[in-house]
C-alpha cells in the first residue's frame, strides 16, 4: 500500500493557522512578540534578497535569517544540487563507510584556510562551537576556556558557558568553569593565562551583539600570548565567515592570524540543510582521535549527510563563480559610506560601523531639548526601545526587515544576503532617511509607537 502525502495541499488547507499553531504548540512568546510590534506578516514566497506577500508586494530582507541566507533564498545552483543528490539515491549515513561528498567538501573548505588540516561536520553553529571547546580541552589537557564580554557563541550548555550575555545564561547554571575577558584587553587575557589552566580563547572577530570589531592587532597579539602559554585560539566565524565581512573569514582582515580551530555554519547551508564545520590543525584532531578505540569519541548522527554536503559544495562553487566575497566588500562599503554620511544630519544617529555586509547602526542621546526629553523617557522605560522604534516602521511602511542587535542595545544590525545590489542599497538608505526624518520631526507616528513600546516595557517588568 502506498502512502499519499500532499504537502502543497496541506499548506493550502492549514497555512492560515500558522500563528495559532505556533501559539498552541511551540514557543508561545514568539507570536505574542510579533503581534505586539506588528511583525506578524504572512510571506508566501521568497527569492534572493526579497520576500513576497499574498498580494505580490516585495519585502527587502536585511536580516538573511540571522545570516543563514548568505546567497539569498532559493539560489538555483544550490536547489539543483539538492535535487541531484536526492535523485542519486546515495547510500547515505551507513556509518561504516566513507562517502566521497564529506571529503570533497572538507577539501574545498580547507583551501580557504591553508594553515588548517581537518574538518568535523555537524549541524549547527552551536554544535561547531561545542566541538571546538571539546577538542581544545582534550588537546591541551586543560579545563578552562576564555571568552569575551558580550560574546554570543550559541545556546547549548557548553556554548552557553562562553556566552557573554547574562540574559541568555540566567536560570541555566551551573555552567562550565569558563571566564570572560574584555574584547581587546590583552592584559586581562595574559592575567588569566598565567594561571596555567586555560585551554583556549574563543572569539568572534566581529561580535554579533552590537557589531563590535576586535581592535587592530588584537587577534594576532592574543594568538601569540595564547601560544606562549600553550593555549589555543578559536575563531567563531559562524556569522562572520563565508564572505560576510568582505573576506572569506573575518580573521583574515588581520595579517598573521592563524587560529587553531575555526567554527563555521549558517551560510554554508545555502539556506536549505543545516550544516556546520569545525576546522582544526592536524595535531589537534589526531590527539582527539588517537586510536581505533576512539574512532567515535566525537560524532554527530546527521553529520556529513549527503544533502548537507551537496549544499555546502554548491555554496562554495557559487561563491567562487559569482565572486560573492568581492561583492560583499563592494556593497558593504557602499552601504556603510552612505549611512555614515547621515551622521551629521541626524543628531539621534551616533555611529555606523562594521565590515563588508555586517553593519551596525547605533543611536545615541540627542542634543536638542525636545528630542532629549523623549529619548530620556524611552531610556527610563527600557534601553533599546528607540532602535525598535526604527525597526518597526522600516518594515511596516517600507517593507524592509531588520533587527535590533541584542537586548538593551540602541543598535540595528544589518546582515543582508550577500547578493544584494545597488538598487537594494538605495532602497534601504532612502527608507532609513525617511524614518530618521520622522524621528527628528518632533511628532509623527514613530513617537506614538514609542509610547506603545513604553507601556509594553513597563507592563513586562
Amino acid at each position: 500500500m502506498s502512502t499519499e502525502f500532499d504537502l502543497e495541499a496541506l499548506l493550502a488547507a492549514r497555512g492560515a493557522e500558522r500563528y495559532d499553531l505556533h501559539t498552541r504548540h511551540l514557543n508561545p512568546q514568539l507570536p505574542r512578540m510579533l503581534h505586539t510590534i506588528g511583525f506578524d506578516k504572512v510571506y508566501e514566497r521568497a527569492e534572493g534578497a526579497h520576500f513576497f506577500d499574498a498580494e505580490g508586494n516585495d519585502h527587502l530582507d536585511m536580516l538573511a535569517g540571522f545570516g543563514v541566507m548568505g546567497l539569498g533564498r532559493h539560489h538555483p545552483v544550490v536547489r539543483k544540487a539538492l535535487h541531484d543528490v536526492l535523485d542519486l539515491s546515495l547510500a547515505d549515513l551507513t556509518r561504516f563507510d566513507c562517502q566521497p561528498l564529506p571529503g570533497l567538501l572538507a577539501e574545498r573548505l580547507l583551501t580557504h584556510s591553508p594553515h588548517l588540516d581537518r574538518v568535523f561536520f555537524g549541524n549547527s553553529g552551536t554544535e561547531a562551537v561545542e566541538t571546538a571547546l571539546k577538542f581544545a580541552r582534550f588537546a591541551t589537557g586543560r579545563p578552562r576556556v576564555l571568552y569575551c564580554d558580550h560574546a554570543f557563541h550559541g545556546l547549548t550548555t557548553g556554548s552557553l558557558s562562553v556566552n557573554g550575555e547574562d540574559g541568555f545564561r540566567d536560570g541555566f547554571a551551573p555552567l562550565l568553569p569558563d571566564t570572560a575577558v574584555p574584547l581587546g584587553d590583552l592584559a586581562a587575557l595574559e592575567s588569566e593565562l598565567r594561571k596555567g589552566d586555560v585551554a583556549a580563547l574563543i572569539v568572534e572577530p566581529i561580535q554579533g551583539k552590537g557589531v563590535h570589531e576586535a581592535p587592530p592587532g588584537y587577534l594576532r597579539a592574543a594568538q601569540e600570548l595564547l601560544h606562549k602559554h600553550k593555549a589555543l585560539l578559536i575563531a567563531d566565524e559562524v556569522q562572520t565567515g563565508l564572505g560576510r565581512t568582505g573576506d572569506f573569514y573575518a580573521y583574515q582582515h588581520e595579517d598573521g592570524v592563524e587560529p587553531d580551530l575555526v567554527c563555521v555554519a549558517k551560510a554554508l547551508s545555502g539556506g536549505y540543510v543545516p550544516v556546520s564545520a569545525t576546522l582544526g590543525k592536524d595535531w589537534i584532531f589526531k590527539k582527539v582521535y588517537s586510536s581505533m578505540d576512539r574512532v567515535l569519541v566525537h560524532s554527530a548522527s546527521f553529520g556529513s549527510n549527503a544533502q548537507a554536503m551537496a549544499a555546502g559544495l554548491a555554496v562554495l562553487a557559487v561563491m567562487e563563480d559569482e565572486q560573492i566575497v568581492a561583492r560583499a566588500r563592494t556593497m558593504g562599503e557602499l552601504l556603510k559610506s552612505r549611512l555614515a554620511a547621515l551622521i551629521g544630519k541626524y543628531e539621534l544617529l551616533a555611529d555606523v560601523r562594521g565590515r563588508g555586509l555586517m553593519i551596525g547602526i547605533e543611536f545615541g542621546r540627542p542634543d536638542s531639548l525636545k528630542l532629549r526629553g523623549r529619548w530620556t523617557m524611552l531610556q527610563a522605560a527600557r534601553k533599546g526601545l528607540f532602535a525598535q522604534m526604527v525597526v518597526v516602521p522600516l518594515l511596516q511602511r517600507h517593507r524592509i526587515l531588520t533587527q535590533v542587535s541584542g537586548d538593551h542595545l540602541e543598535v540595528i544590525k544589518l546582515i543582508p544576503p550577500l547578493v544584494i545590489d545597488e538598487a537594494d542599497v538605495d532602497r534601504f538608505v532612502d527608507a532609513f532617511t525617511a524614518v530618521m526624518d520622522d524621528a527628528h520631526s518632533g511628532g509623527g507616528l514613530m513617537w506614538d509607537f514609542g509610547r506603545t513600546l513604553i507601556k509594553q516595557a513597563v507592563a513586562g517588568r
